[in-house]
């Protein structure tokens, strides 16, 4: 621990109380145990007594796992490799970081607690031939190879877990204190203080079904009975969460590497500002800074002034083309190494002069010149063609035209495409020069013209072959003006964010550049140079094309495609050709290594100058190392390698100088890399692990001046420990980006200014974009790129160093090292590290994650960075730049697009994101003097209360009349359609008569008490009225229950089973068929089928009349019991009285106007709710006609309910959000055809979704906007809402105002506030009314906790009064105290007298300014969600509802998701409509949508396939149900991810 050594109690008051608050924070959870122990560690590191300990002996690896048998063989495997050829990788490696690697991983390897691995179905395992964006490369790698590990690299220890993550003991102790938030567990508090069982559920588990629409009470329990009864599959773990037995062991692996999040107090509430969310970080008070004086800039030797050189390039060309025409200018390669034409000076001459001719004089008729001097033109040439580019480069120059040159399109897919097209449309371009082969390799249309590419402006083709040049009149010759500072060419330059622009270069600049160079390099006439670089930009061309020129230098250009195939070429061609100069990358070095065995007799003998372009790459110091050592037995002088650092901005930087045989080489920079991260110098002396070692790049370039400044805001000189940005002030350098003056400005024209921000001069510096400083004797070091920096959390990290320590965990058969992209997205406020590989195809999944876990550690380790996101792709996959590097910023757009398909994938949320906002503690609340109520008004504010118009007096005799339905002869007529024929109907007389017979039949076959229990299981139709009917005559009590799906007897007879035995039901009535169902061997897999009550079918019964027909000594007896299984899975039975259905009939009645004229129909289920009250009883009370729909038979035929509505001019209708989902997906693009078939919904007034939840309003809008062009009124559509207690609160009905919406700001909500915010406010979420309420019905907001009520647009629980409340829960043991609290409960001041029925949804009242029937204000009542399925996660109450509607949002392949929490892990299960190639992809792009739009951490995420989600016969996820399948392992997911 950090304060051994320190006596607490002679601390500074002030450090104490920081280490008081620390605790704190621990033990309530608002930080990780590696937090604490870092800001621990840096609040006492100033008091700390250091004891130096002796260095842990090397007897301490004796404690290493022994290597299990297939490390084993791995190891064998590899020094059998090693013998036949060292095929390893040395760029980016360095032995003494390899070991620092390797020691930072033995610190983790004591604890054994395992990350748990991911989990994959099989099926994705296989590697799917995905549409490669790169063709596939059969040397398997562009910038890497088959590395294998040296014999004395030491087998990798077994994979240690993440440091970040602490032992289990750890999290075991501490969990005895911590309180669950799972949901399921706080869903049982949402109903009082007294916090009683919930109402719930009684049996085993009910296995999942694959159909969707199925209730499926889960494993909680039934409403009213105790809990000790019910959990007897369960298990409960040290603090009270209950456990499934069958958790899958991967789940606590995960729970034990997390800590889990506690809620330390927090007085007030977020302002919605981001710098008050986001945990700002504090100043760490030992954080290095600099402490030099500030920067003198720094001068180059001057530039000499030599009489013989030329007033302009071209003039040098045409001085060596008229007198040493024979001398060789270019040799060009072959693709086997060999030379394939030499171009000498005099031929380039005459072709660049024939080009510029034609160029000016024969494109284009006579009188129209296309072509005018400044104009820009596209060179686009092969790498592998560099004498056509040498002679349209001169050309170009020659006619005073700007050459820009780019690399050959290969396809419409390649990396970056549209925006070479931006830069081309930047420099105006429209024409391209190019040659013949390479016009033929171009991509064309099916007529043969060359393919238009994306963003690309329209082009016209120039073949600049010899034979299609003319040749010009004697006497004209090209203008070579001296050089002045119009553009002479134009350099591509991709930025960070992939974006391409154009550095113009003066002709001026590119003279003194190669005069600079030819000082700095000591050029000499008719020296030979090897270029393996490409010569249309950078080093290739300012070297191997212009400087050489000048110089009449031989230059041999060997193309990337040689050097695939025969690596050690550009090292042959040195040894033939006695070349004195050698341009080449690390990679070149590398590659020449692997194949040196094959060449003994090469010498290197001749080089003077090995000029490393990547030079200023910190890692490049080991290749040129590791290529000394291989090749100083060749010949090769240390002296010769030469790095250099340069930019597409600055050219070149700073070169090293040849040095003098035997001189002493330039001493290194050992620097340590905590300091680098906070910008500053520090020569690492401790900790070994994490130094970085970087080679000079030499001195400044002849007649150059440079300074360092701070690289973010104003151009501030650094000190001399500092590390900053370099920048030129030279006349060799770019001019700006041409066609792009806004941002020329804050590259090229920099005025550096000092500590007061005083200009130190007037002449202005060039940005180079290298970060770096000066060392001793002027001697420049570079430590990175500006676009390669990662500025996470305040901190820089340089991508190439985390490649590096990537790569030094020996990767052996996992990822090929040279294709590898480091890069950073922003999620929640800052930048996040995401690494992405190419696997090799025979890693093995385990092997993989082995790596991946321990690359985790290593960079934390070394680099104090926690990654966000490790991914493993394919090999030959991520897109590739036109020389072989990875292409970061396609690869980056390909990992927010969720397109880069990754066959691995490890996030580490938990690890990285520290600034998160802190946990809520919701403080008690008590009632205080603020809520004293004055009249209607609650402090201030007038009560949240609303109430429906009056519904008047029911007689007596007129209820007796109506509840027996005896005496109503309208004529009422049911037509359940199927398949748009009317199946049968019935008026109230046919009814009458059905229902005595079924009477008689059950005082006869069924010997049925008055008051006794009867389920009745029917498919949709008239028989199920009838028996409820008979029932009611018989004196018992009617039970609907769905009956079982045939298709899926295993899932859905439990349930009815269930209701069966819960209801204790004397008697089933049902048809033939299902009767028979109930009784074959297929039930009896899923049931006992022994012990059913009498079974009575109704299909032929006698005509017989009951003896008398029942009638109700008082109307507040049980009319009949309503089951349903609630989106929680519990299974929830009310009782409904006579006066309740009576009164809910008269309500509905007069809302919606329904007289006996009228027709409705009805797509609902009629099993429960309120779809049973419209289509059994409010037809019959109310005398109008009732079409009803079955909807399953939406499944066959999908237009059948609208055709229905056309055909019958149904004025009113009611569906449920399955039907109108069914409707909006499936016909939403056949509105055409629909309307064809005469399909004309005009007519419809009023289209009511019956719901028990939040309005839907996404799919209310899109159903309303497909069905306009039928003539769907967009006022037509609205929403009812009803609850368990009270089967109807709302019903939009006909009179009154339209339904309003209103944008409330979500982060409120989870704070149970409402702030109503304008339509568009970042965070607002849409609600809609959910209908007007019934008359009758009196609905007020509460506080759940308090239980006093609240004030207007405050949220609350709905809380109702009125005569069609249920009178209670059916229990089997009487459970008082629930139904008291849900029924008939009290407000704890204001109104104490009237009773109140709980709904358990929060919702609440807000005034508008719309007046309704009676000319009063209107009061909406807006429904939020269930408290019961309210998530609690940091203090904060979540509804799934919007969580799931972001994570559907994050990907088009996402087709449903459901959110449910377990212990304190947020759990996303997405079903994936798109190809099994994307299940990976929506790992990182779920996480980030939830952490940026939800503040949440999401701890797992379950892919399945479409329809795994269960969804109940309302269309409502059943997310408990959803939970226990997937702890119980039955849901067969495509991938599991355990996010770290």
């Amino acid at each position: 621990m950090a304060d051994r050594g320190v006596d607490l109690s002679a601390l500074p008051k002030e450090v104490r109380d920081q280490l008081a608050e620390l605790d704190l924070e621990l033990s309530e959870g608002d930080i990780t145990q590696k937090g604490y122990e870092k800001k621990r560690a840096k609040l006492l590191a100033p008091y700390i007594i250091h004891i130096h300990t002796p260095a842990p002996s090397s007897s301490s690896s004796s404690h290493a796992p022994p290597p299990s048998s297939s490390s084993r063989y791995r190891e064998r495997r590899s020094r059998r490799t090693h013998r036949g050829g060292g095929t390893r990788d040395d760029r980016y490696r360095s032995d003494i970081h390899t070991e620092a690697v390797q020691a930072a991983l033995a610190k983790h390897k004591e604890e054994k607690m395992a990350l748990p691995m991911p989990t994959k179905r099989r099926s994705t395992y296989v590697q799917s031939p995905i549409e490669t964006r790169t063709p596939p490369d059969s040397s398997s790698g562009s910038e890497d190879e088959t590395s294998v590990r040296r014999q004395s690299s030491v087998v990798a220890p077994q994979p240690p877990v993440n440091p970040n993550l602490q032992s289990p003991d750890s999290w075991i102790n501490r969990s005895v204190q911590g309180s669950s938030t799972s949901s399921s567990a706080s869903s049982t508090l949402s109903h009082g203080e007294a916090k009683p069982a919930p109402p719930p559920d009684v049996t085993a588990v009910a296995h999942p079904a694959r159909g969707p629409r199925v209730d499926l009470p889960s494993n909680a329990v039934v409403r009213g009975m105790s809990r000790g009864q019910s959990r007897s599959s369960m298990m409960e773990t040290a603090d009270g969460v209950p456990v499934s037995s069958r958790v899958s062991t991967k789940i606590q692996q995960l729970l034990n590497t997390l800590k889990r999040p506690k809620r330390p107090p927090l007085s007030e509430f977020f302002t919605d500002d981001s710098e008050e969310i986001v945990e700002v970080p504090q100043p760490d008070p030992n954080t290095p800074k600099p402490e030099g004086r500030q920067i003198i800039p720094v001068k180059g030797e001057p530039l000499g002034v030599v009489s013989n050189w030329p007033p302009a390039l071209q003039a040098a060309l045409a001085r060596w083309g008229a007198t040493q025409g024979k001398s060789p200018a270019l040799t060009a390669l072959d693709i086997t190494g060999r030379p394939l034409y030499t171009l000498t000076y005099g031929k380039l001459w005459s072709r660049s002069v024939k080009l510029a001719y034609t160029l000016l004089n024969k494109l284009g008729t006579k009188n129209e010149q296309i072509l005018k001097p400044g104009d820009r033109v596209a060179l686009v040439y092969p790498n592998s063609d560099p004498g056509m580019f040498w002679v349209a480069f001169y050309g170009c120059l020659l006619a005073e035209v700007i050459p820009v040159p780019i690399e050959v399109p290969l396809s419409r897919k390649d990396a970056g495409i549209s925006q070479v097209g931006f830069l081309l449309g930047s420099c105006g371009v429209g024409l391209a020069l190019t040659s013949e082969i390479c016009l033929k390799g171009l991509p064309k249309t099916p007529t043969g013209e060359i393919l238009q590419f994306k963003g690309w402006p329209r082009l016209k083709w120039v073949v600049t072959d010899s034979k299609y040049l003319t040749k010009p009149s004697k006497d004209w010759q090209p203008h070579i003006p001296t050089a002045n500072t119009d553009p002479a060419y134009i350099e591509y330059k991709a930025s960070k964010e992939g974006t391409v622009v154009g550095v113009a270069v003066s002709k001026v600049a590119m003279l003194t550049h190669c005069q600079a160079l030819t000082q700095a390099c000591n050029y000499c006439e008719g020296e030979t140079l090897v270029n393996v670089l490409d010569f249309k930009k950078d080093m290739g061309l300012w070297h191997g094309v212009l400087t050489a020129v000048m110089n009449r230098i031989h230059t041999i250009s060997v193309p990337y495609a040689v050097m695939k195939a025969c690596p050690l070429s550009w090292v042959q061609r040195v040894h033939i050709h006695k070349a004195r100069i050698a341009l080449a990358k690390c990679r070149d070095l590398h590659w020449a290594m692997m194949a040196h065995r094959d060449q003994r007799d090469t010498s290197l003998a001749s080089l003077r100058m090995l000029i490393v372009a990547d030079g200023a790459n910190p890692w490049s110091v080991s290749s040129c190392d590791a290529f000394l050592n291989v090749f100083q037995s060749h010949g090769l002088k240390p002296e010769v390698i030469c790095p250099c650092a340069t930019s597409p901005e600055a050219m070149t930087v700073a070169i090293r100088r040849p040095g003098v045989p035997g001189a002493p080489l330039p001493a290194r920079a050992i620097l340590s890399m905590g300091g680098l991260s906070h910008g500053v110098i520090r020569v690492n002396t401790e900790d070994k692990n994490s130094a970085l070692t970087v080679q000079d790049v030499g001195h400044v370039m002849p007649g150059a001046l440079m300074c360092i400044v701070k690289p973010d805001g104003p151009p501030q000189l650094c000190k001399t420990d500092e590390i900053g940005e370099i920048i030129i002030n030279s006349r060799a350098g770019g001019n700006m980006y041409y066609g792009l003056p806004g941002v020329t400005k804050n590259t090229f024209e920099v005025i550096p200014v000092n500590a007061n921000g005083v200009p130190i001069g007037e002449i202005p510096f060039v940005r180079s974009g290298l970060l770096g400083f000066v060392g001793p004797g002027s001697l420049i070091f570079v430590v990175g790129k500006i676009e390669g920096l990662l500025m996470v959390s305040g901190r820089r990290h340089n991508a190439d160093d985390l490649v590096a320590t990537a790569l030094a965990v020996e990767p052996v058969k996992t990822v090929y090292r040279g294709r590898i992209a480091v890069f950073s997205v922003t999620v929640f406020y800052d930048e996040r590290v995401v690494i992405v590989a190419e696997q090799r195809p025979d890693a093995s999944e385990e092997d993989s994650f082995q790596w991946m876990s321990r690359v985790l550690q290593a960079i934390d380790s070394i680099h104090q960075v926690g990654l966000y996101c490790l991914a493993l792709v394919p090999a030959n996959t991520l897109p590739k730049t036109p020389l072989g590097g990875i292409h970061i910023s396609d690869t980056k757009q390909f990992f927010l697009d969720g397109s880069l398909h990754p066959c691995n994938i490890l996030m580490c949320p938990h690890t990285c994101v520290t600034n998160l906002p802190k946990p809520r503690q919701k403080q008690p609340v008590g009632v205080g003097p603020a809520s004293v109520m004055v009249g209607n008004l609650v402090a201030g504010k007038r009560i949240a209360q609303a109430a429906g118009r009056d519904l008047g007096m029911i007689e007596d005799q007129d209820l007796v009349r109506k509840v027996n339905f005896t005496l109503c002869f309208s004529l009422s007529l049911f037509l359940p359609v199927l398949q748009g024929v009317t199946v049968s109907t019935a008026s109230c007389v046919q009814l009458h008569k059905r229902a005595e017979k079924i009477a008689a039949a059950l005082t006869e076959k069924g010997s049925i008490n008055t008051g006794e229990n009867v389920v009745l299981l029917y498919p949709p139709g008239i028989d199920l009225i009838a028996a409820f009917y008979g029932c009611l005559y018989a004196g018992c009590v009617p039970v609907n229950v769905r009956p079982p799906h045939p298709q899926n007897l295993a899932a859905t007879l439990p349930t009815v089973r269930m209701i069966i035995d819960v209801s204790k039901a004397a008697c089933i009535l049902t048809t033939q068929n299902l009767m028979r169902i109930l009784r074959s061997k297929e039930a009896a897999a899923s049931v006992n089928i022994k012990t059913w009550p009498t079974i009575i079918d109704t299909d032929d019964l006698p005509r017989r009349r009951p003896p008398q027909i029942y009638k109700p000594p008082t109307a507040e007896m049980i009319a009949y019991l309503d089951f349903s299984v609630s989106t929680t899975g519990m299974l929830t039975g009310v009782k409904i009285s006579h006066a309740a259905v009576s009164a809910l009939c008269r309500s509905i009645k007069l809302q919606c106007e329904l007289y006996s004229s009228r027709q409705i129909a009805i797509c609902l289920d009629p099993y429960c709710g309120l779809g049973f009250v419209l289509w059994c009883l409010a037809s019959v009370y109310s005398g109008h006609q009732s079409i009803l729909i079955p909807p399953f038979e939406l499944e066959s035929c999908l237009s059948l309910w609208l055709s229905t509505l056309s055909q019958y001019r149904i004025r009113d209708t009611f569906c449920s959000y399955s039907v109108m989902e069914l409707c909006t997906k499936g016909l939403g693009t056949q509105t055409e055809l629909l309307k064809a078939r005469g399909v004309n919904l005009s007519c419809v007034r009023s289209c009511v979704v019956i719901a028990e939840e939040r309005p839907r309003l996404a799919l209310t809008h899109s159903f309303s906007k497909l069905f306009k062009d039928v003539g769907l009124s967009s006022r037509a559509v609205s929403t009812a809402f009803g609850s368990r207690v009270n089967l109807a609160v709302c019903l939009q009905g006909t009179t009154g105002p339209d339904p309003c919406t209103v944008y409330v700001d979500m982060k409120s909500l989870r704070h149970d506030r409402v702030r109503l915010v304008e339509r568009g406010a970042p965070q607002s979420l849409p609600l809609m009314e959910s209908g007007k309420i019934l008359p009758g019905v009196r609905v007020i907001i509460v506080n759940p906790e308090t239980r006093g009520p609240l004030g207007d647009s405050h949220l609350g629980e709905i809380w109702v009064n009125s005569p069609h409340n249920a009178s209670g829960y059916y229990t089997i043991y009487g459970e008082e105290s629930l139904q008291a609290d849900h029924f008939n409960t009290k407000l704890s001041f204001g109104d104490p007298q009237t009773l109140w029925a709980r709904t358990g949804y929060l919702g609440f009242v807000k005034r508008t300014e719309l007046l309704d029937a009676s000319g009063d204000r209107h009061d909406a009542l807006f429904v939020v969600g269930s408290l019961d399925e309210t998530l609690e996660l940091r203090g904060l109450r979540y509804h799934p509802i919007d969580i799931e509607t972001s994570v559907s949002r994050a990907h088009r392949s996402i087709a449903e998701s459901a959110v449910f929490t377990w212990t304190n892990l947020l759990v996303v299960v997405s079903e994936l409509c798109g190809s099994e190639q994307d299940a990976l992809d929506l790992v990182p792009l779920i996480t980030n949508v939830v952490l940026e739009e939800h503040h949440l951490i999401v701890g797992v995420v379950v892919i399945v396939d479409p329809g795994v989600i269960p969804i109940n016969s309302r269309g409502e996820k059943q997310r408990m149900h959803l939970r226990d399948s997937f702890l119980a392992d039955q849901l067969d997911p495509i991938y599991v991810a355990y996010n770290m």
